[in-house]
């Protein structure tokens, strides 16, 4: 089969592409940001990692000269940055000089509808620069301009899911009256696939959108009655995208800069008018509550594939925690019961699980992060009981986890003046097994160190109590 070349690959949809890919029985070369990361705990077979940066030259050596295509996921929404076009188009630049290295026959892109130019988000003028410097090159482009997308774990869902959940009474923008087409990520992934090499799709540009044009606010008001929740949506005029922005981040799961730039594109009309899809790859979609039911079994069943937050971002370059100019506190305490009860309630920390003690502390935390503009605690994890590198658990990426020794290393992804490490491991001495719980933290100046300092007597207790629970003694 094809020999395929699949960006963005530890992100929400490029994790489900590569499965779907491998299922039809291509050979998939995913590229993966970090060090070391990878999209499955299994390997797979058919599925080769290259691990590196866009821009790296180094990147599309590995690459087979006979490659067939290439599936542009990439985005540079995890931060605000001042000109997000011209960041993007800098990346998309590098990716053409790379493929052009191989015998490519397609780059398959996927964007946003947009249905006015001259109104743009910054968010939807990045992804139409991107795609104009894609038709610029001598490759055959296949645009899919996607509404937004339903499943376990894509953002708009979340924000969606968080906002009905938490908030029976809304206040709500303009922008709520908005239009959109919502469709399923199974339907999304049935046209990525479906034009891959299809002669009838090169140079083509393609609108897909669910069976339903539908406002923001009936979103919404779907979700709650598919829930059973009692929801009321007052809109007014006042509320502008950026103080929708803070709302939502402190209501919602995503951080700040995603939802800025979401927000800025729900301005604009998502309803689809690029047709012509059908007419090459017959298909019918999902409706919004049927997108919204698969997402729910996915949940139900712990079978949730890939999560917003999954795209990594962070450079992950090590996988040990520095021993030089750090601050540490350090617990150790012998466990009581099995070794296998302890590993599971580390591998269980975050998300609903919580920290085994003083979560309201933990909470207040990820609150103070997210007025700082950080992550916070609200992305919780991808699975209940299952870790694997890269993973986020809550403001915590994970940069080390060996289950069969009990090693857990998280990163702090929170805004802190310095670096920060938690890390789990258990020892033997003595015939018995011992819990060994480490935080670490690198700070950043005299800054760094009065944070510590300060926050000490509150680790003093939060550590104390976390290290007591997982190691069985309380």
């Amino acid at each position: 089969m094809s020999k395929v070349f699949v960006t963005g690959s530890t992100g929400f949809v490029g994790k489900r592409l590569i499965l779907t890919l491998l299922s039809q029985g291509h050979e998939v070369y995913a590229l993966c940001r970090a060090k070391g990361t990878k999209p499955f705990v299994e390997d797979q077979k058919g599925l080769h990692y290259i691990w590196g940066d866009l821009r790296d030259s180094e990147v599309y050596k590995k690459l087979p000269l006979d490659l067939d295509a290439a599936y542009y996921l990439v985005h540079s929404m995890t931060e605000i940055v001042n000109d997000l076009a011209d960041a993007e188009v800098e990346v998309v630049h590098h990716f053409l000089q790379g493929v052009k290295t191989t015998k490519i026959k397609q780059i398959i892109y996927l964007g946003g509808i947009i249905n006015d130019e001259s109104h743009l988000s910054p968010h939807l003028r990045s992804r139409l620069s991107v795609e104009r410097a894609l038709k610029e090159s001598n490759i055959p482009v296949t645009v899919l301009r996607a509404s937004i997308i339903i499943g376990a774990g894509s953002a708009s869902f979340e924000i969606i899911r968080d906002l009905c959940e938490k908030l029976p009474i809304m206040i709500a923008p303009k922008w709520v009256h908005t239009s959109c087409q919502p469709m399923s990520i199974r339907d999304v992934l049935f046209y990525l696939a479906g034009v891959l090499l299809n002669e009838r799709c090169f140079g083509k540009t393609f609108d897909i959108g669910g069976p339903e044009a539908l406002t923001f606010k009936e979103l919404m008001l779907k979700y709650s009655k598919f829930r059973n929740l009692k929801t009321w949506i007052i809109d007014v005029p006042v509320l502008t995208p950026r103080l929708s922005s803070y709302w939502l981040v402190l209501i919602t799961s995503v951080r700040l800069s995603l939802c800025s730039y979401l927000v800025e594109s729900m301005k604009n009309s998502s309803v689809v008018k690029l047709t012509g899809i059908q007419d090459i790859l017959p298909h019918e979609c999902l409706k919004y509550t049927e997108a919204l039911k698969l997402a729910f079994e996915k949940i139900s069943n712990n079978e949730v594939i890939s999560t917003w937050m999954d795209a990594c971002g962070e450079e992950l370059t090590a996988s040990e925690v520095p021993k030089e100019g750090c601050l540490k506190d350090e617990k150790r305490y012998e466990i009581k019961g099995s070794k296998e009860e302890v590993i599971e309630r580390i591998w269980s920390i975050g998300g609903d699980k919580g920290y085994y003690a003083l979560d309201w502390a933990w909470h207040i935390r990820g609150l103070i992060d997210q007025m700082l503009g950080g992550i916070g605690l609200n992305r919780g994890r991808r699975h209940p009981t299952e870790i694997m590198l890269g993973d986020s658990i809550d403001f915590w990426r994970v940069l080390f986890a060996d289950k069969a020794k009990g090693h857990l290393i998280l990163l702090a992804m929170m805004k802190v003046p310095g670096e920060a490490w938690l890390e789990f491991q258990l020892e033997q001495a003595e015939g018995k097994w011992i819990l060994l719980q480490r935080a670490t933290f690198r700070p950043l100046g005299i800054w760094g160190r009065l944070y510590w300092y300060s926050m000490y007597p509150f680790h003093f207790f939060i550590f104390r109590k976390m290290a007591q629970s997982i190691a069985g003694v309380l």
